[in-house]
């Protein structure tokens, strides 16, 4: 028997709003091209968040707010910037839990970047020399050897790279997609402007922002500062 909305149950959308916070509507549409398959309607709505998040990523976002977080007794300190389109998005408690989740997770995971853009040429080619190395030890053919350093970098991105890692409450999302759950449910964009995390006893601070500004904002940014 086909799967139709009218034969979702109210349980089942309750489920998966508690899952994703997607609407109503776009749970019970997701349940049902899923045919009922909960795992499988949360990953038709990731996609649809990724791809709405895709479409307004060229918009502009000077509102937003900046959030702190405070971990392991004071050890472990987190100030990050998050955009949005409008102060009325900024105010809500979906956008106010997006940016205390990110917060939260820098301080936990301590990503060295925002995005794989702002890596720095120099810690680029860093990493890239010792995966070749690394990779030409084997004895394999050079061709072979370039791919294993391809796949390494991107496995380097994961570890330092906000936007590319795993987020810590699901490991099943990258924060990337993560952020793109909420443009798809808020309808304005979202961006991680810069965050800086502060650990007691540490001379340094880890310090990461956008290298560029979008186009539509005009000017540029130094290359980030990452320790």
């Amino acid at each position: 028997m086909s799967t139709t909305m009218a034969n979702i149950s109210a349980a089942q959308v309750k489920e998966l709003r508690e899952k994703t916070g997607a609407p109503m509507m776009d749970c019970k549409q997701a349940l049902t091209e899923a045919k009922g398959d909960l795992e499988q309607a949360i990953v038709l709505l990731r996609k649809k968040g990724v791809s709405v998040a895709a479409k307004k990523a060229t918009r502009v976002t000077s509102e937003g707010s900046i959030a702190s977080y405070i971990h392991a007794g004071g050890k472990i300190g987190v100030l990050v910037e998050v955009n949005c389109e409008s102060d009325f998005v900024a105010r809500t408690d979906d956008f106010k839990e997006l940016v205390h989740d990110i917060a939260m997770h820098i301080a936990a995971s301590d990503p060295k970047f925002v995005r794989k853009e702002d890596v720095t040429p120099e810690a680029f080619e860093r990493e890239k020399d010792i995966y070749r190395a690394q990779a030409a030890a084997t004895g394999k053919p050079a061709p072979v050897v370039e791919k294993i350093v391809a796949g390494k970098m991107e496995k380097f991105y994961e570890e330092v790279c906000l936007l590319e890692q795993p987020f810590i409450k699901d490991q099943t999302i990258s924060i990337s997609q993560l952020i793109a759950a909420k443009v798809g449910k808020l309808g304005e964009n979202i961006a991680v402007r810069r965050y800086a995390r502060f650990k007691v006893g540490d001379v340094t601070a880890t310090v990461a922002f956008v290298s560029t500004k979008p186009d539509n904002e005009g000017g540029e940014a130094s290359a980030p500062a990452a320790k």
